[in-house]
Parts: structure tokens; sequence; C-alpha cells
């Protein structure tokens, strides 16, 4: 029989060093010796999935399963988190099913007998109930941590999912024709389930508080003493539902002494003297960044950062993955985008419904074109659109076929200011032409350019590429939008020759988008086509 070797705890096996905090389980990190090329902090997809070094003592066997079980199972919540998740989802299944077993047979027993009882496949309704509770809960961050510790938003989260899941299957069961009666009794059951949750959620929230109390804590060691640093100490010292004691701080700037208990460098001295559980970084000393949180890993210690937000408010802060980029939303400008869908929806309509029955006006038109000038029956001229995109925009040809050339040695006669060019009697403009500018009916082929989602029906007008060119920085707004066949400036100041005039009516239009904006100007846009004012 072969006698046990025995291994002195206090010397470590050979490559080895003890971290300043052992877990149970956890295997220590080996040595690692210094890297010949160091990676910046935010492209290191290792170090934010929580794999640094200690992936080196991974087999490719568990690697292979790890990669399979994330390709095949769920992943709601963090590495850590998962089965603190599990663990309330399955307490509020459990609150649930208890409610619904004991109040549904008890509110049963005074339906009379042989009328409409709930549905004998209770147990798969309980289930699918449970599912779009949880899931409901899960998408208003019911599960977070974060809520978890602020007990009236839990309770305002808990009865806002429990209402919607509510509403959701007695619609659902009353498009089934179960009646009014027995609603009411899975009303009454779910309203019960919302109180056990309650019941269950404040019991376990004042046992977390009675162990706070007692002795069983976290010790926080904070990077950075600054406004951040002792703002977050402050809070963690005054939080009665968490068990954190913040032992300290590191900084490299701050004297040392009192709360100071050190350096950046000296992480694992003082971990070891305070028995420190986490360290949260707050200050931006990117040079040390990396090597202070590969030195925390090493040492077992959890590790938090405080984004930097530039005063912010860090609701609105969302973070994601660009690749293996971690990317922290400060500031969102919110889109119409439902009132933008709609309007392009009105512009497809009405676009098409105008081709179709402008039809044989545009076959007239094209003939009478053809036979006034020799040329092409449209002109198709380059413009800038939406966010500067070029495009073909499409006219009637109301202009002789060198009109572009013509135009040089004609602008010093300009009558209008700025980058416009307009004259009162243009002679490239031709005999047709002039009857089809008069009622806008050259601009009818652009009605493809709004099927085509280069133009909308109102919008600001596409200007020609050498107008353009004399634009200032601030006239470039304009191009945020899509132009438009008609807009506030063609109904409201056609004739000023103000090209400022102009710029001003487009930015008050975009400012002031609305729908009804749109409708007003269309319809004002007919009268002024049937009065003939257009030039």
């Amino acid at each position: 029989m072969v006698s046990p070797v025995a291994i002195n705890p206090a010397t470590p096996p050979s490559g080895t060093t003890w971290p300043s905090r052992l877990i149970p389980g956890a295997r220590a990190y080996p040595a690692v010796a210094a890297r010949k090329k160091v990676v910046p902090v935010t492209t290191d997809e290792r170090l934010w999935r929580g794999q640094d070094q200690i992936e080196i003592l991974k087999s490719p066997k568990s690697r292979r399963w790890q990669s399979l079980t994330a390709a095949v199972l769920p992943q709601p919540g963090t590495h850590n988190q998962r089965s603190r998740l599990v663990a309330r989802v399955s307490s509020d299944y459990a609150s649930i099913a208890f409610a619904f077993s004991v109040l549904i047979p008890l509110a049963q027993m005074f339906v009379p007998p042989g009328s409409t009882r709930l549905p004998s496949a209770t147990t798969g309704a309980l289930l699918l109930y449970g599912m779009v509770f949880t899931l409901l809960g899960y998408s208003e961050r019911l599960y977070h941590p974060e809520t978890l510790q602020a007990a009236q938003e839990e309770q305002w989260i808990i009865a806002k999912v429990g209402f919607w899941s509510t509403t959701l299957f007695a619609a659902a069961f009353a498009c089934s024709g179960i009646p009014i009666r027995v609603l009411a009794i899975f009303a009454l059951a779910s309203a019960g389930s919302l109180l056990t949750m309650l019941a269950w959620r404040g019991l376990w929230r004042s046992i977390g508080a009675h162990r706070a109390g007692s002795g069983t804590t976290r010790n926080v060691l904070i990077v950075g003493s600054g406004r951040i640093g002792r703002q977050l100490a402050r809070y963690l010292e005054q939080d009665r539902t968490r068990n954190y004691v913040v032992t300290g701080f590191l900084d490299d700037a701050a004297a040392l002494g009192g709360p100071i208990r050190g350096r950046v460098r000296d992480l694992a001295r003082v971990a070891r003297n305070e028995f420190v559980d986490e360290v949260i970084l707050t200050s931006r000393q990117n040079e040390t960044m990396r090597a202070l949180i590969s030195e925390a890993r090493r040492n077992h210690i959890d590790v938090r950062i405080v984004p930097e937000c530039f005063d912010y408010d860090p609701a609105a802060v969302r973070l994601e993955r660009f690749g293996n980029i971690p990317v922290l939303t400060l500031s969102e400008e919110p889109i119409p985008g439902a009132s933008l869908l709609l309007k392009r929806c009105i512009d497809v309509l009405l676009a098409a419904t105008g081709l179709v029955l402008s039809m044989p006006l545009l076959v007239a038109i094209a003939l009478m074109v053809k036979l006034d000038s020799p040329g092409p029956v449209l002109y198709c001229a380059p413009r800038l659109g939406c966010k500067g995109r070029r495009f073909l925009c499409y006219k009637f040809r109301t202009m002789v076929t060198d009109a572009d050339a013509l135009k040089k040695s004609l602008r010093e006669k300009n009558e209008r200011a700025g980058p416009f060019f307009k004259i009162a009697d243009d002679p490239r403009i031709t005999r047709a032409g002039r009857f089809l500018r008069r009622y806008s009916l050259d601009e009818l082929p652009q009605l493809w350019n709004v099927l085509r989602g280069e133009m909308s029906l109102v919008g600001p007008r596409p200007h020609p590429l050498d107008d353009t060119k004399a634009y200032s920085l601030e006239d470039w707004q304009r191009l945020e939008v899509m132009p438009g066949l008609t807009g506030l400036w063609q109904v409201s100041a056609r004739r000023d020759p103000s090209f400022a005039r102009s710029m001003e009516l487009d930015r008050e239009y975009i400012g002031r988008w609305t729908l009804g904006m749109d409708f007003r100007i269309l319809c004002r846009t007919v009268g002024a086509v049937l009065r003939g004012e257009g030039t």
C-alpha cells in the first residue's frame, strides 16, 4: 500500500505563487513571464471575458465543451451571475405555481356546477405564464443586481410586468371564448402570485441585510481617491442592502496615510493585509490600468471599473460590443422612427398613384418637349441628396441642350443673392419649357426619384452641384434630410431672392418637422400649381 504524499500548504508548487485571495476550488495562476508586446486593454478579448492567463491552464477538451455549450444553451447574464439568475427565476416560478395551485382551486369551488372553468391544461398555461413573466422581467432588468438592491424600483417593475403578463393571457383566454368570470379567477391568481413574489423577495432582502450586519461582508478597495472615488465610498458605506466594507484607496497622487492605503503598485500587499475581495477602478491611469487588472486577477480579486461618463446621466449609458471592443453610448438623440417610416409609406403611395394617374399627361408632355426643340425629353442632372449622396434628378427638359454651358456666360446677370442662379428672361428656356415651369409640370418625373427613395414629396429642394460648391458650413445642414419635390420655401417665399432666407426656411422645416406640416405644405403646393405661380 502506497502512503499518501504530504504536501506543505505553505509552500506553493514549483513555478507558482499563491494569490492574495484564495477561492475554494480555484487553481493558482502560473508565474507569468513578461510579454514582448503589450496589447491595449480595449482590444484584448480574453481579459474582458475573464479568461486572461488562466486560459493557459484549460485543456482543448474543456475549450471545445465550453464552445459547444455557448453555441447551444441560452446565456442570459454574465458568467458569475448565472446561478443567481437561475435561483431568482426559479423562485418567481415557485411563487407563481404556489399562488395558482392554491387560489385557482379555491376560487373554482364557488363556480356553479356545469359552468365553464379554467382549461384543464393548467400546468401548460402556468409554465407559459411564468415564461412570459420572466422574459418581460428580464427585459425590464428585474433580475439585474442593481434592481435587487432597490426595493421600491423592484416592486414597481414586478407590478408592471405582472400587469402586462396578466393582460396578455387574459386577452388570449378571451379570444378563446372563456367567460369573464373565469378570467376574473385567473386575474385573482395572478395578483396572488405577485403578492407571494413580493413577500418572498422582501424576506430574501431582509436575510441579506441580516447577513451583512452579522459579519458576512465583502471588503472593497477603491483605486483613485478623487471625487468619483470618494462619492462611491460614501454610497457603499451608507447602503445597508449591500454587504460591502470600503477598506481604503489606492492612489499614485494623493498623500499616504488615513484611508490612502498605498500606491497602485501596492495592490497585492494591501489586498493581503486587508483581505480584499473586490477592487473598483475609478481613476483613468491608462498606463497602469492593464497591469493593475492583471495583478488583481492573478490574486483572485474581483474587478469593477467605473466608466467615464463625463457627467452625463448614467441611466442613459448603454454598453455594446463592436466585435471584441466594448463601447459605451453616453448620449443618443431620439429619432422619430415611426413618423419617418409613415412619411416614407405616404411618399411611396402618393408617388406611385401620381405616376399611374398622370401617365397620359406624361406622354403628352414628352411629345410637346420633343416637337418644340431638338434634344432629349428628360433632363437628368446630378444632385446632392441626404447626407451628401449623389443621385440623378429627373425633369422634363425645359431649356436648350447646351444650357449648362451657357450658364457660365450668364452668371453675371444672376438676380438671386448667394449660390442661387435665376434670371427673369432666361434665354435658354424653350417655349414649351416656359409653360411647364409655370405650372411645375417639368418636375413630375421626380415622382420616380421619390419611388427610388432618393427624394421625398416634401423637403428642401435639391440644388445643382455648382451651387453647393458655394455653400457655407451651416448651409450643409439642409442635407441632413431627404430633398423634396416641394418644401416650406417653395410655398412661403419662392420669389424672395435671398439665399439666406431660403436656408432659414429649410432649417425651420427640418427643426419643426411633423407629418401635419408636410400635409399643409402639400395642400399649399397644389394651390400654387393651379395658380401657375412657378418660374
